[in-house]
């Protein structure tokens, strides 16, 4: 049987595959984003892709006609937390993220992550997807290799970071 015969043969199954993927996928995600936020333990550490987070909703965005998106409001289960924060403080080291943002994240080639001016949301969940999926020009992805909790504690290690007594905008920003 030539490729072509094949090919139109199996194109009206093609809605019933693509409906069993998805219906076996979205179950497989919910499972896996309903423990994301549990501690792993060793025998619970990913080897294979993460799961991929819910789409956020962000507050901060002018949505058309006034109706948002559907989307989720992610909850930072180590928020307070200071020994999560420290953890976090050498993850951001050890994932050379001071490489871009500076020592202290008080920004270098990338953005300063201490003066609280978020391009794209300032949210933990938006600064979490910020890490997990990256941004153009220059952040990279970490969520392929970055295990759930470990974002969450690099989000809340920038949480604790003081603000900078002087931030090079501020001028600009008051109007000055």
């Amino acid at each position: 049987m030539n490729s072509r015969r094949v090919a139109m043969t199996l194109l009206p199954l093609l809605p019933l595959f693509a409906l069993a993927v998805t219906t076996a996928c979205s179950d497989t995600h919910a499972d896996k984003t309903a423990s994301a936020t549990q501690e792993p333990t060793a025998a619970q550490t990913p080897v294979g892709p993460l799961p991929a987070p819910p789409s956020v909703a962000y507050d901060s965005h002018v949505s058309a006609g006034g109706l948002a998106p559907a989307g989720a409001v992610m909850h930072n289960p180590f928020t307070g937390d200071a020994p999560a924060a420290a953890t976090g403080e050498k993850l951001f080291t050890a994932m050379n993220c001071d490489g871009c943002h500076g020592g202290g994240a008080t920004g270098w080639v990338g953005p300063s992550l201490s003066a609280r001016r978020w391009r794209y949301g300032g949210s933990d969940g938006a600064v979490y997807h910020s890490i997990y999926y990256g941004r153009p020009k220059g952040m990279p992805a970490f969520g392929g290799m970055l295990p759930s909790d470990q974002i969450w504690r690099i989000v809340t290690y920038l949480r604790t970071l003081p603000l900078p007594k002087s931030v090079p905008t501020e001028s600009w920003l008051s109007g000055n």
